[in-house]
């Protein structure tokens, strides 16, 4: 999923240097719901792990 984010941030840098303003938004704000997701399942993916070894 963070792969994701990446690319889509990425793709909004390109988009902004030529110029597409819309899709330069369209691309960062997805790649911030991309990246608010992925630090979700890592919050849960840990505190689940830690609970296991307890």
């Amino acid at each position: 999923m963070l792969h994701y984010a990446v690319v889509f941030f990425i793709i909004a840098l390109i988009a902004a240097v030529f110029g597409f303003g819309g899709i330069a938004a369209g691309a960062a704000g997805i790649a911030k719901i991309l990246f608010v997701v992925f630090l979700i399942c890592a919050v849960v993916s840990l505190l689940m792990h830690g609970r296991r070894r307890a």
